[in-house]
């Protein structure tokens, strides 16, 4: 939960290419664009040609009521220009409804498609990934990055279509009507190009440094709520609101910033408009007046460069959307472009499940300059059960997460009922290995349904007796809706010590071949803990199990006990002969008992 380092706003990696692969999303689905596309270019045309229309029945009037003196308002042709110039607009309506329902499923079958690439994603990243990264930071770019790429791409893209074709139709129509007029009207584009280009870059580095502490801060708060307990307990809800806070304040002054520039564009676009506007004004005033343009074509043409000039406004009033959801995408990419786990093997080799584990020379290291595990070799035979103990940091956690493949060895390697588990796909060696953690990880569902996790395929009398066999039955028998009582969320609902038995049933019911049981008991009380050891008794055997434990009176009946330090395994053998060897064992046991028998 470390505060967010305040410096120069980060900086968009490469806006053009994130554009432009953000756009590719969209080709999968290329009937859903050309028809968006078609209704865009069809709204254009017959809306651009409204004021040419409307120009044409001011001619109108003007010709039969000129001074007095003129033949008459031809009514018949005045009202069949105006019917025209109404089924025109009836009709650019009714194709701009249909591009904006195009649209919509155009933008929602591709946000589909990339939490759908997402998802998969994150299940074929390493665990060093997450072990790098806050969860809410992760999370951020799944949910909160996903949905601003959804809504900006719903706003701006129809919106940007549209403006654009509208600024060709209208610059189309400009010349035709008059090409000195259309001169004074392009003049003024390139000051509205050049600081709308200027303020857009420098806003660009605000949206990405905005979303990058909107991850941060959901990070933070993730974390904070995780562990809400412990913070209160030690009395630090101080020092994470200092630290919420400084995150917030540098996400507050990210958009605020952002915010500001990208608002600085449509107030630049509209004073270019104006002095267009008013340049429009006096020198068609003085073509109508020397004979060289009639009236009506200079109403169309005021009406053609207003349009003209809140395009480019709306264009410019876009671009923050699409600035911000680029930014957002950027951070998308970034994860689907991670390294990802090196590919699995194709074919699984059929093994007899016996549970023989063999350790040959494994070296391994998290940093490439920093030694862990240097030279390890152990021999562990069908159903023995193999407890790990040792100092914080001695590499126990991590012997464990190389036989899962959970990390790939830097050399040597680990053999399952004797095939190199790195020939084989992950899931093979997963399949045979069954997990208790000290975290108990229940999701909201019943209790059957959690225990049924394990393995969905099996029997009800099959998940009835692993919950008799590790005392699930005693308690869920007990609650009003037995086995399908619902486990909330957090599981508050359940005392630590019965999260644990089911998740104990959960592994008995999967009935792997090998065992990893990490620190199961420690978040439970002396007499759940006698529960969950008899359940995991009953879970161990016939099966090999490997063990991790800082309470070493947990773990005096395993067959050996392999004490490690620095990645290597420094003694081994039974409780009884390490406790009589005097060495690393024998002083950590002395002293969580001299530390319990102290006053």
């Amino acid at each position: 939960m470390g505060a967010a380092m305040a410096g120069p706003p980060q900086k968009s990696k490469d806006f053009r290419g994130s554009s432009k692969r953000l756009m590719r999303r969209l080709a999968p689905r290329k009937g859903l664009v050309v028809a968006t596309f078609s209704c865009a270019v069809l709204g254009v045309a017959l809306g651009v040609n409204g004021p040419r229309l409307l120009g044409e029945a001011t001619n109108l009037i003007y010709a039969g009521t000129r001074g007095g003196s003129g033949p008459g308002i031809d009514f018949g042709a005045l009202a069949r220009l105006l019917r025209l110039a109404l089924v025109l607009y009836a009709g650019a309506s009714l194709a701009t409804w249909l591009q904006s329902s195009l649209l919509n499923h155009l933008v929602q079958g591709t946000i589909r498609q990339l939490r759908r690439d997402a998802q998969a994603k994150l299940t074929r990243l390493p665990l060093a990934y997450f072990d790098a990264r806050p969860l809410g930071e992760v999370l951020s770019r799944v949910t909160n990055d996903i949905d601003n790429v959804a809504t900006s791409l719903q706003q701006a893209l129809g919106q940007m279509v549209t403006a654009m074709l509208t600024v060709i139709g209208v610059m189309v129509m400009l010349v035709w009507i008059s090409p000195l007029l259309a001169l004074v009207t392009l003049a003024t584009v390139p000051l509205s190009v050049i600081a709308t280009a200027r303020i857009g870059k420098r806003a660009q580095g605000r949206f990405v440094a905005q979303w990058k502490h909107v991850g941060t801060l959901n990070g933070q708060v993730e974390e904070a709520f995780t562990g809400h307990s412990l913070v209160r307990v030690l009395g630090r809800a101080a020092e994470v609101q200092a630290r919420f806070e400084a995150t917030n304040r540098e996400l507050f002054l990210a958009s605020q910033r952002a915010q500001f520039l990208s608002s600085l564009m449509m107030p630049v676009v509209m004073f270019v408009g104006n002095l267009t506007y008013v340049l429009i004004a006096v020198v068609g005033g003085l073509r109508v007046a020397a004979g060289a343009m009639r009236l009506g074509g200079v109403q169309a043409f005021i009406q053609y460069s207003r349009q003209f000039t809140q395009q480019l406004g709306q264009l410019a009033s876009l671009s923050n959307v699409l600035q911000s959801g680029v930014a957002s995408a950027e951070r998308v990419f970034e994860l689907l472009d991670a390294p990802e786990e090196s590919a699995d093997a194709a074919i699984r080799v059929a093994a007899p499940r016996v549970g023989r584990v063999v350790f040959e020379h494994v070296k391994f290291r998290y940093q490439p300059d920093v030694p862990l595990i240097e030279d390890l070799s152990l021999v562990v035979e069908p159903g023995q059960t193999i407890a790990i103990v040792g100092p914080t940091g001695a590499g126990k956690t991590t012997l464990v997460n190389l036989l899962m493949r959970f990390y790939e060895l830097d050399g040597g390697r680990i053999l399952v009922d004797g095939v190199d588990i790195a020939t084989q796909p992950r899931g093979w060696v997963r399949d045979q290995i069954g997990m208790v953690l000290q975290d108990t990880w229940l999701f909201a569902g019943s209790i059957r349904e959690n225990i049924a996790y394990g393995d969905p395929a099996a029997s009800a009398d099959a998940l009835l007796e692993a919950a008799k066999s590790t005392y699930v039955d005693r308690f869920a028998r007990a609650l009003p809706a037995g086995y399908d009582t619902p486990v909330t969320d957090d599981a508050d609902n359940l005392s630590a010590g019965e999260q644990q038995l089911i998740t104990i049933a959960r592994a008995a019911l999967a009935s792997p071949a090998i065992l990893v049981l990490d620190e199961a008991t420690s978040s439970v009380d002396t007499r759940t803990e006698v529960l969950v050891q008899q359940a995991m008794a009953a879970l161990r055997e016939h099966r090999t199990s490997f063990v991790i434990a800082h309470r070493l009176s947990t773990i005096r009946d395993a067959d050996t006990i392999l004490v490690m330090a620095k990645g290597t395994i420094v003694e081994q053998g039974s409780h009884d002969q390490l406790v009589a060897a005097k060495g690393l064992y024998s002083t950590l046991y002395e002293a969580q008992f001299a530390g319990s028998a102290a006053p």
